[in-house]
């Protein structure tokens, strides 16, 4: 029997350095993770790249294919965006998909696929007004975001633990939204 696909799509957001976790937690709950990464985040991982691919055993994708290759990965059973950045929540929210880590997810969601992001930005950058509107666009999308209480609390400025990143809440909440 094959494991469902999971792709974990991850900003330039602090957790993003410790992604490899994100891969474990997912893969100790049954998943084949396939990654994918924003341009930004990618260089941060450039040098270890390699590392990623054998953690997975795919292709780390972080930018779109040209049209004459092949896709790389498997089809997805369901995506989770994290962290997510608060550039890419808000490009998201006004449909701007110039990077694939935003274009596959944006698409995926009204093709049937279970979609869930779980957001990591500080308080002051909460607090900017487009954030609570690309919120509520997502979700009217089916995008379950797990914020606040039901997902990552967003830190004072300056104060947040990128290691702390709730790995296990974020599968949790795919896991829950799967079983729908």
């Amino acid at each position: 029997m094959t494991k469902p696909v999971l792709y974990l799509i991850a900003c330039a957001a602090g957790p993003t350095q410790f992604i490899d976790e994100g891969v474990r937690a997912a893969q100790a709950d049954g998943w084949d993770v396939c990654l994918i990464l924003t341009p930004s985040a990618a260089t941060w991982w450039e040098p270890r790249m390699q590392e990623l691919v054998e953690l997975t055993g795919h292709p780390v994708r972080s930018r779109y294919k040209l049209p004459w290759e092949k896709d790389a990965l498997p089809k997805a059973d369901a995506m989770l965006v994290a962290p997510m950045s608060c550039t890419t929540l808000n490009k998201w929210g006004a449909g701007i998909s110039d990077t694939v880590a935003i274009g596959i997810p944006s698409e995926a969601v009204h093709m049937g696929v279970p979609v869930v992001a779980m957001p990591y930005f500080n308080q002051a950058q909460g607090a900017q007004p487009a954030v609570a509107r690309s919120i509520a666009v997502l979700r009217e999308q089916g995008v379950v975001v797990l914020d606040g209480p039901d997902g990552y609390e967003s830190h004072p400025p300056k104060q947040g633990d990128p290691k702390a990143f709730p790995w296990e809440k974020a599968i949790a909440g795919v896991r829950r939204r799967i079983e729908v």
